[in-house]
């Protein structure tokens, strides 16, 4: 067991991305038309084709429909449920979908609509930065897959990593100078790149074990650039 000096590490370590959203709720008739096997308008009542392309309209009054429970955010932002994902295809469907939904278009609509647009834009938000993060999104497709890592984990470290990521703390710690800095800035983004590589590999051997493994590992290097970004900030 790690006690002392390292037991107050592992407690202070532990950066999370967004979780999951909920279910959705909504009111009145919009409610019920979620849990129909044939999807309908809430305003018109049509249901021809709402079960096609973006499904964000209605084809036939074109108003906003609620955001759909069942989709996630790789089906949201049509990237293929993987690992490896196309950083500029995502970034160019992020700012597709906040020109199709951000509230700010609905401002002279109902106020279903003015709700859904809000829904949505939170939705595609949460998707773009889970997405477009390496620890978030192996995360979350960790979770697709029923595998989560829970805290109080850290135990399962071995012991040389878990020294090896003391070590980088006590230099980030005692760095007076910009060399020095750039010194540990340069370990880590070397470290990260690859863990990337080898949770990559694991995703698509479907090895999730390990993926899960490797991702916990990269969280404690997240927090490092996150103490050396702190570190960067002028007093």
């Amino acid at each position: 067991m790690w006690g002392g000096r390292a037991g107050a590490l592992l407690r202070v370590w532990g950066l999370w991305p967004a979780g999951v959203p909920g279910r959705r709720l909504l009111s009145g008739d919009a409610a019920s038309q979620t849990g129909s096997s044939s999807p309908r308008c809430w305003n018109c009542g049509g249901s021809e084709s709402l079960e096609r392309g973006d499904r964000f309209f209605c084809p036939h009054c074109r108003a906003l429909q609620p955001p759909d429970p069942t989709r996630d955010h790789f089906s949201l932002m049509d990237c293929n449920r993987s690992f490896r994902v196309d950083t500029t295809k995502l970034q160019h469907r992020y700012q597709q979908l906040q020109r199709l939904v951000h509230p700010d278009f609905f401002s002279q609509r109902s106020q279903n609509e003015k709700d859904f647009s809000e829904k949505h834009s939170t939705l595609v938000n949460d998707a773009y930065k889970t997405l477009l993060a390496p620890l978030s999104r192996g995360l979350y497709l960790l979770k697709l897959h029923g595998v989560e890592i829970h805290e109080g984990t850290d135990y399962e470290m071995d012991r040389q990593f878990l020294m090896e990521i003391m070590e980088i703390n006590e230099k980030l710690a005692e760095a007076q100078s910009e060399a020095a800095m750039k010194e540990i800035e340069s370990i880590v983004r070397a470290k990260q790149k690859e863990f990337i590589d080898n949770v990559s590999r694991a995703f698509e051997q479907d090895d999730f074990e390990k993926a899960k493994e490797i991702l916990t590992k990269m969280r404690y290097f997240s927090n490092v650039e996150e103490k050396i970004k702190l570190k960067k900030i002028p007093l």
